[in-house]
């Protein structure tokens, strides 16, 4: 077997060998006339020359071979719907939505603009703008209009495909009245709506612009829509990055690089077969959702799981507590993919629901979006007995950049670490200030990518090269440097662990501390199950570390006594582990944190909170409830 640390060298010193036996992985319509063309810095073109769609490589080439295998399997919890697609149906259902939104006007380089709850339609969706060759953009289901606004006047779709509502929780969250906010705030008007109705909401309808799935769906009921052969170098999805304020920022992914870099990862990285079952927990709003639940599954021949609803009970009392191992059971699934925020939910229910289900075919259990604190990944890992694998990556990188290539070589997760640098990713520590390479083990730096980005990473922004460059490629003294801005350190075994964002530095009296560092330290303490620290301004110090922690016996925040000795343990604990200049200057107790529903949590908001400041845009806060909270302890 070829050693990772070959099969990596190869991939830093040969490139164009390495990138030209992953592109193997894939079907091309033409043969790509050169691998790399890095004539133009930081702008890389992968496989110029070459044809494929990335449609054919997830559907169309698999039908001579499993035509009847299950593909998509949508799950609602919230509506009490379960359907298994084949590979067969799928084809069916992507012609069918292709030839409707071709119907409606939508050619090749057209935007179709995505504002979808987790349903197969939105898979459909996506799927059909690759066969057609639009480019689609995805925006997260529930947005508010005026961040919807914003994305539509940026993407200029010419079509908005969307549902009467989406739901969590139990409660229906209507999409088209948001939807016809936005458009009517955007200077950009689409010309077209194309609108499932799940029965979910009523609808106001607006005549000539709007139309019904369903109908249109019988209409091209024998639809035939061949797959539109694109070059490589073409674009096929733009992407908002999660946080944006101002002007969005879009990340523009390419089609053939990201095609192969999908196959690879799921070879190498998540070690999928095909035949098996995928399971991502994500959101199509996100990264993660496109890659792994849509594309990089179907394209290794799996079968993927689609999952609209809570990893826990509700108030409606609905799902149970353990319906996603209720999953992995049903579906025999082999890898999950979930992040630790949600891993940290579930730690604090019944831990017999880990051993309730049959879960031998799960095979490892990924996690992403935020760092992972070692006692939950302890946690998490005895409880089900496989390995837990950590990575990490953004929206601009398409696929993991660190974590364990087990599909290579069988290497040891560390608690606490990502792993190590992907093939084809060039990582290196930097100095912040002096732009000086990090080499001693320990040293913590700026995590930054050398170029050229390997295939599937962001090609630039949509409509900005210059604010490309400016943004990611110029904040490192005298360096071309892809910033990831998170700081880092790597250990004697070249396993990096991530300290947290460079913009979540907390400068405490000319003291430099990462906000993950005090995290780490506090998470450590037997009776923490989650914590979110935030630098508020002070006028003394310049900031100061504020804590705010959710408790695994949740009636131990009641008692004023035992909060307060609580709280000095807790400090107690991060002097000892950073120093008393860490120390947060309070430890508040909450029963939750505001998140995402993705499950990131949203620092800014708690720190302008604490700061006395507008919290900004909070559309895909999962609980309002958890902010306010924070707002009441910061006020006593």
């Amino acid at each position: 077997m070829t050693s990772y640390a070959d099969f990596y060298r190869q991939s830093i010193d040969q490139p164009d060998a390495f990138w030209s036996e992953q592109a193997k992985l894939i079907e091309w319509h033409k043969p790509f006339d050169r691998v790399c063309n890095y004539d133009n810095p930081p702008f890389v073109q992968w496989f110029e020359g070459g044809q494929t769609n990335l449609c054919h490589n997830a559907v169309d080439r698999h039908l001579a071979d499993r035509a009847g295998q299950a593909a998509l399997i949508a799950i609602s919890s919230e509506t009490g719907s379960e359907r298994t697609y084949t590979f067969q149906d799928l084809h069916g259902e992507v012609q069918r939505m292709a030839a409707s939104l071709k119907a409606l006007g939508v050619a090749k380089g057209d935007r179709v603009l995505i504002y979808m709850p987790m349903i197969a339609e939105a898979a459909f969706a996506m799927l059909a703008c690759a066969r057609i060759g639009a480019i689609h953009c995805v925006v997260f289901g529930g947005f508010a209009s005026g961040s919807l606004a914003s994305r539509i006047e940026d993407a200029a779709p010419k079509v908005i495909v969307s549902a009467d509502a989406g739901s969590r929780g139990g409660k229906a969250l209507a999409y088209k009245p948001l939807l016809d906010e936005a458009i009517r705030l955007s200077s950009h008007k689409p010309d077209a709506v194309l609108l499932v109705d799940r029965g979910l909401a009523s609808m106001e309808w607006v005549a000539g612009r709007d139309h019904l799935w369903n109908e249109l769906r019988e209409t091209h009921a024998d639809a035939h829509v061949p797959c539109e052969w694109l070059d490589s170098t073409a674009i096929s999805y733009t992407i908002y990055t999660s946080g944006t304020t101002g002007k969005p920022k879009g990340v523009q992914r390419d089609t053939g690089g990201y095609t192969v870099a999908l196959a690879a990862s799921m070879k190498h990285i998540f070690d999928g077969r095909a035949g098996e079952t995928f399971f991502s927990t994500s959101d199509i709003g996100w990264v993660v959702g496109h890659s792994y639940i849509v594309y990089g599954p179907l394209i290794a021949g799996m079968a993927t799981i689609m999952y609209e609803g809570l990893p826990t009970q509700g108030m409606d009392k609905q799902p149970h507590g353990g319906i996603w191992w209720e999953l992995v059971e049903k579906y025999r699934v082999t890898v999950m993919f979930s992040a630790p925020t949600a891993v940290r939910v579930l730690k604090r229910q019944d831990p017999a629901l880990l051993t309730k289900y049959d879960l031998s075919s799960l095979r490892a259990l990924f996690l992403a979006g935020e760092p992972l604190d070692e006692p939950t990944a302890r946690w998490i890992s005895e409880g089900l007995n496989v390995p837990i694998i950590d990575n990490y990556w953004q929206t601009e990188s398409g696929w993991p950049i660190l974590t364990i290539a087990n599909g290579v070589e069988k290497k040891p997760s560390k608690f606490g670490s990502p792993g190590i640098p992907m093939y084809g990713y060039n990582v290196k520590l930097l100095h912040e200030s002096t732009g000086e390479e990090l080499t001693v083990p320990g040293e913590k730096g700026v995590v930054v990518i050398e170029g050229p980005t390997p295939p599937g990473f962001m090609q630039t922004i949509w409509k900005d090269d210059k604010r490309f460059v400016d943004t990611y490629w110029k904040s490192v003294p005298s360096k071309l440097v892809y910033s990831t801005f998170d700081w880092g350190i790597r250990d004697a075994d070249g396993y990096y662990f991530i300290l947290g964002r460079t913009d979540d530095v907390i400068n405490v009296a000319g003291h430099r501390l990462g906000t993950r560092e005090i995290e780490e330290s506090i998470s450590g303490h037997p009776q923490v199950a989650e914590v979110a620290v935030v630098g508020v301004a002070d006028a003394l110090k310049g900031q100061v570390a504020m804590a705010f922690a959710v408790l695994k016996d949740s009636s131990l925040a009641q008692d004023s006594a035992a909060a307060l000795k609580l709280e000095g343990e807790i400090m107690k604990l991060v002097d000892g582990d950073l120093g008393a200049v860490a120390r947060p200057a309070r430890v508040r107790f909450v029963t939750a944190l505001p998140k995402t529903r993705s499950g990131k949590l949203l620092r800014r908001a708690i720190q302008a909170v604490c700061e006395g400041r507008d919290a900004g845009d909070l559309t895909t806060m999962d609980d309002p409830a958890a902010l306010q909270q924070i707002k009441d302890k910061v006020a006593v």
